[in-house]
């Protein structure tokens, strides 16, 4: 695996552990952290596909963009086309004041996330 996909697959791995780690607490679970961190999770993840099979991509948070992206390479993954626009959301909704992510709303990203995260990690030989 080139170098730059593993940092890309490292920081999508931080991501996930932090949203995996905020819904498992007991107390002062921030749901809109949990969304943010699904779809930056998601969104390295795809980079991280990207960059191992060698397609340039712009400096974007759209999930959508990046997901079409993958598609001539892993054309499955249109199965992801709804979780990719409900997580893209995630990148600006709930990071400013007048929205609030709901624990079915935090429930339904992190679910969404592992499930592009395994696949991506299939994709790249790595253990899902």
């Amino acid at each position: 695996m080139k170098p730059l996909t593993q940092e890309w697959v490292a920081k999508a791995e931080g991501d996930f552990v932090v949203a995996a780690q905020i819904m498992r607490g007991r107390k002062h679970r921030v749901f809109d952290a949990v969304c943010f961190h699904s779809q930056q999770a998601a969104e390295n993840y795809f980079k991280a596909r990207l960059c191992e099979a060698g397609v340039a991509f712009a400096k974007t948070h759209d999930l959508i963009v990046l997901l079409k992206l993958t598609l001539p390479l892993e054309p499955l993954w249109s199965s992801f086309l709804p979780a990719a626009q409900a997580l893209t959301d995630y990148a600006v909704d709930f990071r400013y004041p007048g929205d609030t992510a709901t624990l079915g709303e935090a429930r339904l990203a992190l679910k969404e996330c592992k499930a592009i995260r395994r696949e991506v990690r299939l994709s790249l030989g790595l253990p899902a």
